[in-house]
């Protein structure tokens, strides 16, 4: 790894201005490959979908919600899911956050908690979604998001197989 790196497909006798097959492998191939695959990570995810991922992880319920946002989760409301909401619903949203935040954190039973969904069925079992009701109906639509994605991709996936059968029918 110590010996000069010589580029493949290049005559032997020209060097790479002193690179070492170590700096070569280390660090010319490893930042190429970040590089790809950043770029390929902000291909898929734009600045809308980035905000809505950031936003729907501070539902968390990890250590004791380490990652609790109350701006985020009315963000969320305002902007994602307006629609779902009254204008009075979102008008009470930030108390009732700040509400069920302090009362979860002191609750033992939702310490231990790992994802959203045993998040949700802890509300439920301890009836807190009654006295927490804006809060769960938004917990909701987060959980209805990833699946609702899900069944979309799959159904232009089959649509496009089902396409492409047609057509080269049709030929």
């Amino acid at each position: 790894m110590v010996g000069p790196y010589f580029p493949v497909g290049r005559p032997r006798r020209v060097l790479c201005n002193g690179v070492i097959n170590y700096h070569h492998f280390k660090v010319d191939m490893f930042v190429g490959v970040i590089d790809r695959q950043i770029s390929e990570l902000n291909g898929r995810f734009d600045e809308v979908n980035t905000e809505l991922l950031s936003c729907m992880a501070a539902f968390c319920p990890l250590h004791l919600f380490a990652a609790y946002d109350q701006e985020k989760l009315v963000r969320l409301a305002t902007k994602f899911y307006a629609s779902n909401f009254t204008s009075d619903e979102l008008t009470r949203l930030p108390w009732q956050l700040n509400m069920y935040v302090t009362n979860v954190r002191r609750d033992e039973r939702f310490q231990n908690l790992k994802n959203l969904c045993q998040l949700s069925v802890m509300l439920v079992e301890k009836n807190k979604h009654e006295q927490y009701h804006i809060v769960y109906k938004l917990l909701k639509w987060v959980l209805i998001l990833p699946v609702a994605t899900a069944s979309v991709e799959r159904v232009f996936s089959s649509m496009s197989y089902v396409k492409n059968k047609l057509r080269n029918k049709m030929g």
